[in-house]
């Protein structure tokens, strides 16, 4: 089982395809997680769009539940893949065994906390009395299914760092289609509405997180889950957070520019624009999929050959992921430009939507080719345990550029526009930032003084 999923041997494409296709494949189902609901919730008699709008305040809550599935799974799974190319089995699955016991306790830790500050929190988030009790209903059903979505999205990471790609996929497959089939029942057969949808979503799930427990404590797995490894070791816990940190800020600070774009869109716009604007971050979660697949798909591959001390190996996988995802990136913006009204027909064909949704979204993604840099430049970082850079960058685009450009833009004439067009400018510069700074330590540095390291070794 080792040799079948030893990533130092063959064509480095096709081990990253090989794995970044069932990832691919992943990414897209667990996107129909909230797209589906929008959807269906969209096509909700007379309040659809209303509701729609109520559940795009949410935004900002369940991308703080994915932060910190992000913090413990993602700041994990990279260290079990560099541990797996050192032979090390006993110390990834140590890692395993740590971070689950992190994601459980902080599941809790986050139900408790958030059930009790729902409402101030959707306020602050972006909602109007119109919408509130939308967003609540959402909100108060999916909390309690977060146990769930910590261990499903934090837990399936260890499963493609052991190799097995397609059965990652499964994972989030098997939730999705159970998600596509009770959504519909939930919300117009049973008359349950907006709280439908959320019951539809944390039992899919609980599926999917008994799923992953079941392959991970299974003899199929190359390093298992056992109750030995939960016990909390300080020094695993800080290489966790230290590179998990990296994802968790990404969705913390996604929380809080969403906090920032509902509330300034509240101010400037109305119900209408924050609509749009969850229309808009609903696009780009279905554009990024495949981003998001391939740059995944390449952690595992140029994690455990970094381990192994195959260097060239890891050129060739950090080439291979700039260029296609510059040329996916490309290839999507032209289409969002040419054809705006087709995306946002997807979620409403309101005419006062589409004549302001279609300068508004053209607007958003005008720097999407640009992102691609900073998702290959922070996957190397991530892939490599290079913490410190991965935190800054994540914290640089989000925090230091975003921020400051969403509160300015709109309020110096530019209104909507203003806080559409945050977007470009901060992927612009943010992107190129954390490019050419992992091509100048990583690639001019770090691996040229490994390789001459280990040509003084022979």
């Amino acid at each position: 089982m080792e040799v079948k999923n030893d990533f130092t041997k063959g064509s480095i494409v096709r081990n990253i395809i090989g794995m970044a296709i069932p990832m691919i494949m992943a990414q897209l189902v667990n996107v129909l997680y909230n797209i589906v609901d929008r959807i269906y919730i969209s096509m909700i008699p007379d309040i659809g769009f209303m509701a729609l709008t109520g559940l795009g305040v949410c935004l900002p809550a369940i991308s703080l539940v994915a932060a910190f599935a992000n913090l413990f799974g993602m700041g994990g799974a990279p260290l079990c893949s560099i541990e797996r190319g050192r032979s090390n089995i006993r110390e990834a699955e140590m890692i395993m065994g740590n971070a689950f016991a992190l994601l459980v306790a902080g599941g809790i830790v986050l139900t408790v906390s958030f059930l009790a500050l729902r409402k101030p929190m959707l306020y602050l988030f972006g909602a109007s009395d119109a919408t509130y009790p939308y967003a609540e209903s959402y909100l108060f059903i999916y909390l309690l299914g977060t146990v769930f979505v910590m261990i499903s999205l934090g837990m399936n990471p260890f499963i493609n760092a052991q190799g097995f790609g397609r059965i990652g996929m499964l994972t989030v497959l098997i939730g999705a289609v159970l998600n596509i089939i009770l959504d519909p029942v939930f919300i117009f057969a049973l008359g349950m509405g907006v709280r439908g949808a959320a019951l539809a979503t944390i039992i899919s799930q609980g599926v999917s997180a008994f799923w992953v427990l079941k392959f991970l404590t299974g003899k199929k797995a190359l390093f298992t889950l056992k109750t030995s490894s939960f016990i909390l070791d300080g020094g695993r816990i800080r290489r966790i957070l230290g590179l998990g940190i990296s994802s968790c800020v990404m969705q913390v600070t996604n929380s809080v520019i969403q906090f920032l774009f509902n509330s300034t869109l509240q101010f400037f716009g109305g119900d209408l624009y924050v609509g749009i604007m969850t229309v808009s971050n609903s696009v780009r979660e279905v554009v990024c999929m495949p981003i998001f697949g391939l740059t995944n798909g390449a952690q595992p591959v140029i994690g455990f050959n970094y381990g192994a001390g195959k260097h060239e190996r890891v050129k060739s996988s950090i080439l291979f992921v700039t260029f296609a995802s510059l040329g996916y990136s490309l290839v999507i913006w032209l289409l969002i430009q040419c054809f705006p009204a087709f995306f946002i027909s997807l979620f409403d064909n309101d005419p006062a939507v589409l004549q302001a949704g279609i300068p508004s979204i053209r607007l958003f993604f005008m720097g999407f080719v640009f992102q691609a840099l900073q998702f290959s430049g922070q996957t190397i970082f991530v892939a490599l345990a290079k913490s410190r850079y991965a935190v800054f960058f994540s914290i640089f685009r989000k925090v230091v550029l975003v921020i400051p450009l969403v509160i300015l833009l709109p309020r110096i004439g530019l209104g909507t526009a203003g806080a559409f067009l945050t977007e470009p400018i901060s992927e612009f510069i943010g992107g190129t930032a954390c490019f050419t700074t992992m091509m100048l330590t990583v690639w001019r540095k770090e691996l040229k003084k490994q390789e001459r390291l280990a040509v003084a070794e022979r």
